[in-house]
């Protein structure tokens, strides 16, 4: 009693889950697909295989999670997880490439296909579902080090959060060990049967997203739970039932100890489901706020008068909103730098109102923001390149003369900078006119582009001064030589890790490679509408 009203006092984290806390495992019930209505020209073709091979092979499999609720509402799964009664090294013998991954929890990547246009079946092996009290404890946090957890099959920290899962078990099990209940459902394309354990039919029905078990109890094995049901919450239009709802606030600080790259690719992950702005309103709504400091600007209530940087985002995520429901792809460093830009934005001014040369000012900014907002994270090489790329290009947009125009647009992040370029024209930063000269050079002929540089020259010459305005202070000519070669350097960015949805990557450094300067009216960009998926 006393340990508790101390806790309550200084306002500590909840302690560790009480013992004998014990998960329902449910009910196996088989609906058929008259019943479940699953449309199954939305099954992925690849996933089909492996389960038949499986199967094939003896063993049990399924798709499984969150592409059997993306079926039963009638869409088309982004991914296609398969679950199995295979042990790792079982699957990996059955496929050509296939590779173990994971320490918390072992899975087997099988790979289709190479380069950009391969694909991932995910495979995970059933899981028993144990309780806290049954698992080995550990005091360092999820957080710890391989040496701390080397040979540890089953292992949580004080607070009862799970830091590995891989004990095998029965089907029955597994299920109990997932989150909610619609995503708790096994679904075989062969027999076309649904395996429902916790009533998950039921809830997609209703629009409600229920925790299994002791939702308190649940969120301490993983507290990114909290933020999964925000996602599924305003990606579905569903509700949070009560009693999963009625711990978030409390259990909220719980999500301090998670690594902040898991965190990063769940806040990402959040804004890439089509319903972003609902995801930030849902997030607001459940108090969580403090969690995601680089929504800050977003999260308080009651907004009346929004300033620049408020719409600013609000219209960078109405239009990743737009693109994923066109299914075009959204990069994580696109999103990241429309959030960060007012930051780089004033510390680039401040720079510049100090003496400091443009670019130099402008690079200086990138970095002193980058290091205090991304820090360590999975992917910031990658990440930090394609960033840089398209706030670095934002002042070379004003340069529309000479040769600069033609290796503007042969940049690998044109597309992206550009459409960062038309948000800061739709949303007042620039000028109109300076985004709309950027989209017709880029779809425009030789000819075209020629009549545009000449009357861009012409307005710029003709463009009288105010009074007591001073001309534009020039970089230096070393700086602007160096920016010139930078326009003849093509950057070739390493690809983000498995998949982009989670928003890590390669963190090994982008290959330059150079290229001869393209003549003045020669070919040029593709005839295609700039976009941000670059």
């Amino acid at each position: 009693m006393i340990r508790k009203f101390i806790d309550k006092l200084l306002r500590k984290a909840p302690s560790a889950a009480p013992k004998g806390t014990r998960i329902p495992l449910g009910k196996r019930v088989e609906v058929g697909a008259t019943e479940h209505g699953i449309d199954a020209d939305l099954l992925d073709e690849r996933a089909v295989k492996v389960v038949r091979t499986l199967q094939e092979a003896g063993f049990a499999a399924y798709i499984v999670g969150g592409a059997v609720r993306d079926l039963l509402v009638g869409r088309r799964p982004k991914d296609f997880d398969v679950a199995t009664d295979a042990t790792p090294e079982q699957v990996k013998g059955l496929f050509r490439r296939a590779f173990i991954i994971g320490r918390r929890f072992r899975i087997v990547h099988v790979v289709f296909g190479r380069g950009r246009e391969h694909e991932v079946i995910e495979v995970s092996t059933f899981r028993a579902y144990l309780d806290a009290d049954q698992a080995e404890q550990v005091g360092a946090n999820e957080k710890a080090s391989r040496s701390e957890l080397a040979g540890k099959t089953h292992v949580v920290d004080a607070a009862g959060r799970v830091l590995r899962d891989n004990v095998w078990g029965p089907q029955i099990e597994d299920a109990a060990r997932r989150d909610f209940t619609i995503n708790a459902m096994y679904y075989d394309p062969v027999t076309q049967v649904v395996i429902d354990y916790h009533g998950g039919i039921k809830d997609i029905k209703k629009g409600a997203l229920r925790m299994i078990g002791d939702p308190v109890t649940r969120y301490r094995e993983d507290p990114v739970r909290i933020v999964r049901a925000v996602r599924f919450a305003a990606k579905l239009g569903f509700h949070i039932e009560p009693a999963t709802r009625a711990p978030i606030r409390e259990m909220a600080t719980l999500l301090d100890n998670v690594p902040v790259s898991r965190l990063f690719d769940e806040l990402f992950k959040l804004l890439q489901t089509g319903h972003s702005l609902a995801s930030v309103a849902e997030l607001r709504k459940q108090g969580l706020h403090r969690q995601f400091p680089l929504l800050a600007p977003l999260m308080v209530d009651g907004i009346k008068h929004k300033d620049h940087r408020v719409q600013f985002i609000e219209a960078a995520l109405a239009d990743t909103d737009a693109r994923v429901e066109q299914d075009k792809g959204v990069a994580p460093s696109y999103l990241l730098a429309c959030l960060l830009w007012h930051e780089v934005r004033d510390r680039w001014q401040a720079a510049q109102q100090a003496g400091e040369h443009t670019m130099p000012a402008l690079q200086a900014a990138i970095d002193a923001v980058f290091d205090a907002r991304v820090g360590d994270i999975s992917g910031r090489g990658k990440l930090g390149t394609d960033m840089r790329e398209i706030w670095l290009m934002q002042p070379r947009f004003e340069r529309r003369s000479g040769s600069t125009p033609y290796s503007l647009i042969d940049q690998a992040r044109f597309r992206a900078a550009y459409d960062f370029l038309r948000l800061r024209a739709d949303t007042g930063e620039i000028d109109n006119e300076l985004a709309d000269w950027w989209e017709d050079f880029s779809l425009g002929s030789g000819e075209e582009r020629e009549a545009l540089i000449a009357a861009a020259r012409e307005a710029q010459r003709s463009q009288p001064r105010e009074p007591g305005e001073r001309r534009q202070v020039r970089m230096p000519r070393e700086a602007r030589d160096a920016d010139d070669r930078h326009d003849d350097i093509d950057t070739v960015p390493n690809g983000l890790n498995a998949v982009e949805r989670s928003g890590g990557g390669d963190s090994a450094p982008a290959k330059k490679r150079r290229r001869r300067r393209r003549k003045p009216g020669a070919g040029g960009a593709a005839r295609s509408a700039p976009g941000n998926s670059g």
